[in-house]
């Protein structure tokens, strides 16, 4: 499999290379007649790939970008606006809004990976003027989502960011839509957390709000993204917000809006579920479960690294109605002092009727991973129904039977 930094490769330089000298040029040409105009240089192409290409190999991913990105601001205009006219005409040809751009940058502009290397110069150079360099990294979403890149803008000033961010909810084109939801997330994986956001998520909740029955999945599933990673700081928020958006009279008469916000919801809260939190797990009418464990054993109390935990539960209903349960299994992971951490894992979902009894069976494999280190010794495993814990038993792990 190919590694993600040799996406941002010489020949993709190259490529860049070559717009931004046609862009100088274009630039050179039009100024030619104001003999007032601050000088532009034309850029030597072979020297600009030939320096990249020096460091190029021994750099990871966004370090790839970060230098490729230093590289090209040095070769552009130090005026903001010039600046800016450059990127914008090194793009790739897009006609319409909701284009399908090309994710391969060609003869007719960048786009996917080469946005990259754009993105940051914004991010990175263009914080005393947000008007401008916002609307830029607006423009440039649909090439690849300028969502790590608008961060520094809401972190230097977030009232003033956020209040050009708002105006893009009703953009015709779904990536800047997205970019409103996904670009804010507080804690976003592999870019800069939002201090203030992730202490007081509430500017975002209107926004939230307005984007929650979009037409487009791919800003849907942003929305629950981000009320995901609110939910890691404020439970009871996004609980509070999954009952009002579930409890919606205003799509009772409309059976995709219902499916499509039920969907939102369940994924906004997945980590709530899975915790077991049980003013979330009342939202989705999941009310603590009427039963008796019966039994929770292991099929054999000595499991070996590398092979599989085959686990068996005997549950029986106390209610005189039929209940739904969510079942998830807890495994209680030896560390390397010798104590154990509970890891959840989800099971399954299932109706149980008045009085019934119901025996379910899992296996839960120990095979030796890059992620996870196993140190023998004695584990436990436990079951978490409807968000209440039930039942602990032992078992030995050893490196060989």
């Amino acid at each position: 499999m190919e590694l993600l930094k040799n996406k941002l490769s010489m020949t993709l330089v190259r490529i860049i290379s070559f717009h931004l000298a046609k862009q100088l040029d274009a630039l050179i040409s039009a100024q030619a007649k104001n003999a007032h105009s601050s000088p532009i240089l034309p850029l030597d192409q072979d020297a600009f790939c030939s320096k990249i290409s020096d460091q190029l190999e021994t750099l990871e991913l966004k370090q790839r970008a970060e230098f490729i990105a230093d590289e090209i601001y040095q070769a552009l205009p130090k005026d903001l606006t010039l600046r800016y006219q450059v990127i914008r005409g090194m793009l790739h040809t897009r006609t319409h809004a909701n284009q399908k751009v090309s994710q391969q940058s060609d003869e007719n502009g960048l786009c996917g990976w080469a946005m990259m290397c754009l993105g940051p110069i914004v991010a990175k150079y263009g914080l005393s003027d947000f008007d401008k360099s916002l609307c830029l990294l607006k423009d440039m979403t649909a090439y690849f989502s300028c969502e790590f890149d608008i961060r520094p803008f809401i972190i230097k000033d977030q009232n003033k960011a956020l209040s050009i961010i708002s105006s893009w909810v009703n953009e015709k084109d779904y990536h800047v839509r997205r970019l409103v939801s996904e670009g804010t997330r507080p804690r976003l994986p592999w870019a800069m957390k939002i201090p203030a956001l992730i202490q007081d998520p509430s500017p975002m909740v209107p926004l939230l709000t307005m984007l929650r029955d979009d037409n487009e999945e791919y800003v849907r599933r942003s929305v629950a993204n981000h009320l995901n990673d609110i939910a890691k700081d404020h439970p009871e928020l996004v609980a509070s917000i999954a009952h009002e958006w579930l409890n919606d009279k205003g799509i009772e008469a409309d059976k995709t809006k219902r499916i499509n916000r039920f969907k939102l919801v369940k994924h906004a809260c997945r980590t709530l579920i899975k915790q077991g939190h049980t003013q979330t797990l009342n939202a989705f009418g999941i009310k603590p479960a009427k039963i008796a464990l019966e039994s929770l054993k292991v099929l054999d109390n000595k499991v070996e690294l590398g092979k599989d935990l085959y686990f068996e539960l005997t549950l029986g209903s106390t209610s005189n109605v039929k209940q739904s349960l969510i079942i998830d299994y807890i495994l209680h992971h030896k560390k390397a002092n010798g104590t154990l951490i509970p890891k959840i894992f989800k099971w399954k979902s299932i109706d149980i009727d008045a009085s019934q009894t119901i025996r379910i069976e899992k296996k839960h494999s120990f095979k030796l991973i890059t992620t996870r280190k196993y140190y023998p010794g004695e584990h436990a495993i436990s079951v978490r129904i409807n968000g209440e814990d039930y039942g602990y038993t032992e078992f030995d792990l050893v490196s060989s039977i």
